[in-house]
């Protein structure tokens, strides 16, 4: 299996038990703040923002072009995070998994269009899904996972 098919297989798995952390949390559980300012909406808005801010950069990727456009910079994470959450502060639980959901397919499918051969651990590519994909779906199960646990949910 070449490194690109790996990444994304792993990826999905990740996104499948991030997923399975979620499953039947009740609305109020949801809106619990636990995670510093957050509660698990906000967790899911946040990936899902991150899904949508970085599909484009995977875009341009797989056109041979700068993943991230002249003037834009993502050295305030937390800036960006806030921005993510705020957005979808409206928004219904349901409509926030749902977007979860195709943010994630949308994401998944730009890093698929991007040339095997850009896929090099530790590069650009591979480094957006990594970070976006596998290894923070795996960072934020593992912390609703434990929420859960210290909750007896």
């Amino acid at each position: 299996m070449s490194d690109k098919a790996t990444l994304l297989d792993e990826s999905e798995t990740a996104f499948q038990d991030l997923k399975r952390t979620l499953q039947g949390l009740t609305e109020a559980q949801m809106r619990e703040v636990w995670c510093g300012t957050w509660s698990a909406r906000d967790v899911v808005a946040h990936i899902s923002g991150w899904h949508r801010e970085l599909g484009p950069a995977l875009e341009r990727l797989g056109r041979g072009e700068r993943p991230i456009p002249a003037g834009t910079s993502y050295e305030d994470v937390d800036g960006w995070n806030a921005r993510f959450t705020a957005a979808k502060a409206d928004w219904t639980t349901p409509a926030i998994l749902a977007e979860l959901d195709a943010s994630h397919r949308h994401f998944m499918a730009k890093a698929a269009a991007v040339p095997a051969e850009r896929f090099v651990p530790d590069k650009t590519a591979w480094k957006l899904v990594d970070l976006n994909g596998r290894h923070h779906y795996q960072t934020h199960a593992l912390d609703i996972a434990a929420w859960r646990k210290s909750k007896s949910i």
